[in-house]
C-alpha cells in the first residue's frame, strides 16, 4: 500500500504530541499508514539497489522515536520515517548508503555518507585530483541529470585554488553525497513511487561507484596496503 495524507497526519501529530502514551494509543495508525507502506517501499526498491550494488543489501528502517542519548534539544518522537540500504547496519561506519525519507516536507532520497572518515575523504579527493576515470564517469553522470544535488558542508576557504571550479565543487566538501527532494504528492501517494525513485537512483550509479572506490582505497590503506592491494613498504 502507498503512503497517503494519513501518513503525514500521523507523523505531524507524533511530533507535536511527542508522547509515548499518545503513540501507544495510535499505534495501529502507525502500523497502517507509516510502517507498512515503508516496508513495502523497501521491498520494491530492493531490485533497483541490487542492480547498482548487489552487496548493498542490509536494510535499516528507522524507529519512530530517537535515541534519547542523542536527542538533546529535539523531540523524542519523529516527524519522519526513513530507510537505508548499505553494506553494514551501522550508519556511523564510513560506508556510503542509499536512503529514502518521508515527511511533511516531501520524499527525500539519495546516496552518500552519513559520516565519512577523514581517510575516506582523502581517498575521494585523490581520485579527483588524479583525474581517475571512475571520477570522470561520476562527474559525467552527475552533470547529465537534474534531479540530485551534491550535499556536504563546504570548507570556508578553498583548499584547492589551483584546481578548476568544476573540481572544487567536489573537492571542498567535508562530507558528501547525493540528495533530492520530491514534492509531487501525486507520485509520493501513488504505487509509482518506488519505481520512480529507483529509476532516478539508477541514473547516478556511477557516482555511487566513485564513492565506493574511495572507501575501498581508504580501507586498504588502513590495513597498510597500497591501492593495488600490495603491502606498503
Amino acid at each position: 500500500m502507498p503512503f497517503s495524507p494519513k501518513t503525514l497526519d500521523f507523523l505531524f501529530e507524533n511530533r507535536i504530541n511527542d508522547s509515548k502514551a499518545w503513540f501507544q494509543a495510535h499505534k495501529d495508525d502507525f502500523n497502517e499508514y507509516v510502517k507498512k507502506p515503508m516496508e513495502e517501499l523497501c521491498e520494491r526498491l530492493r531490485p533497483y539497489i541490487a542492480e547498482i550494488d548487489e552487496q548493498c543489501n542490509v536494510t535499516h528502517i528507522s524507529r519512530i522515536y530517537r535515541d534519547t542519548r542523542f536527542a538533546k534539544g529535539k523531540s523524542i518522537y519523529r516527524e519522519n520515517m526513513w530507510c537505508t540500504y548499505s553494506h553494514v547496519r551501522d550508519l556511523y561506519k564510513s560506508l556510503p548508503a542509499f536512503y529514502f525519507d518521508i515527511s511533511a516536507k516531501g520524499f527525500e532520497y539519495g546516496c552518500g555518507w552519513y559520516v565519512a572518515s577523514a581517510d575516506t575523504m582523502n581517498a575521494y579527493r585523490s581520485l579527483i585530483l588524479s583525474d581517475s576515470p571512475i571520477f570522470t564517469a561520476a562527474q559525467a553522470a552527475y552533470d547529465d541529470q537534474d534531479t540530485f544535488t551534491l550535499y556536504g558542508d563546504l570548507y570556508k576557504r578553498n583548499k584547492f585554488p589551483e584546481e578548476s571550479e568544476e573540481k572544487c565543487f567536489w573537492l571542498n566538501r567535508k562530507n558528501t553525497g547525493l540528495t533530492a527532494l520530491l514534492t509531487d504528492w501525486d507520485i509520493i501517494f501513488s504505487d509509482e513511487l518506488a519505481d520512480f525513485a529507483g529509476k532516478k537512483m539508477s541514473e547516478t550509479a556511477a557516482v555511487y561507484d566513485f564513492f565506493m572506490k574511495a572507501e575501498e582505497i581508504a580501507a586498504k590503506e588502513r590495513k597498510g596496503l597500497s591501492p593495488s592491494g600490495h603491502e606498503n613498504s
